[in-house]
């Protein structure tokens, strides 16, 4: 297996309707392209496990909160998966297999672990793109309960959305509707994939996160900010026919952009180096 078959599979996989992706081997994919001799196999076969581990524990009353606490109590008691909170910003946090092996992670990913092993025991649950937080919830409709798998699991109701999206602001932020909508597959991959496209970009590792883009913009051909950095990205590590392409298609689709200035200024910086 090499990164470019990873990228084959992550886009096959996506080509089907968004019910029918698998998150879990999807973002197996994403990771086997950071470690080329991934078996994803084995960590399919690690979350099996974990739900049949789980599937004994179950209580008897199949009640949506006595499951999310018995899920609880595995996950966070037993196994002792946690949110990295001393080194966020650590890109295996990112990646499924490395969440897996070391039982840490960021609220996606640690929220991607529950989700799948929750699927295999038959509770469906979905994910919530709060803003700066991710959260996920049964698939149940009006339930008005969500989890934080990032802090072992914890049962919140709308009050406590609002509670913590001030916590993360450090101001009073007023909870819309939008903030708890659940998410597609496409865009939890593209979320995960963005925040390894910022954790590449603050650690200067560049063409990493120009693979990053390139992924999400695979889920989504005509996200014009991915089209932006793509040609940005590409522009600093000298792929000037990529960035010049890129940066007029993002004025094209954006004409009355913010950095409409910039980027006109950067093509033509391109055109007189080409």
């Amino acid at each position: 297996m090499n990164s470019s078959s990873a990228r084959h599979f992550f886009h096959q996989e996506i080509q089907q309707s968004d019910e029918y992706i698998d998150l879990g081997k999807t973002a197996l994919y994403i990771a086997q392209e950071e470690y080329v001799q991934l078996d994803i196999e084995e960590y399919l076969n690690a979350l099996d496990a974990m739900a049949i581990e789980l599937e004994e524990r179950l209580p008897l009353e199949k009640y949506p909160l006595k499951i999310i606490q018995c899920i609880n109590q595995y996950l966070y008691d037993d196994l002792k998966f946690t949110g990295n909170i001393r080194n966020y910003y650590d890109p295996r946090n990112s990646f499924l297999n490395d969440v897996i092996e070391r039982r840490i992670g960021i609220p996606i990913t640690l929220a991607l672990l529950y989700i799948e092993v929750a699927r295999r025991i038959d509770f469906p649950m979905i994910g919530i793109g709060m803003p700066g937080h991710f959260l996920i919830r049964p698939d149940i409709s009006e339930i008005g309960i969500f989890v934080d798998a990032f802090n072992n699991g914890e049962i919140m109701f709308p009050q406590d959305c609002q509670e913590r999206l001030s916590q993360i602001y450090q101001q009073n932020v007023t909870l819309q509707p939008e903030f708890l909508a659940p998410v597609t597959k496409k865009q939890f991959l593209a979320r995960m994939l963005t925040n390894l496209k910022y954790i590449y970009i603050k650690q200067q590792e560049l063409e990493k996160a120009l693979l990053c883009v390139e992924r999400i913009l695979l889920l989504f051909p005509s996200a014009a900010l991915e089209l932006r950095d793509r040609g940005l990205l590409s522009y600093q590590i000298g792929r000037f026919n990529q960035a010049a392409e890129d940066l007029q298609a993002y004025l094209l689709q954006v004409p009355d952009a913010q950095d409409a200035s910039t980027i006109v200024r950067l093509l033509e910086k391109l055109g007189k180096s080409q």
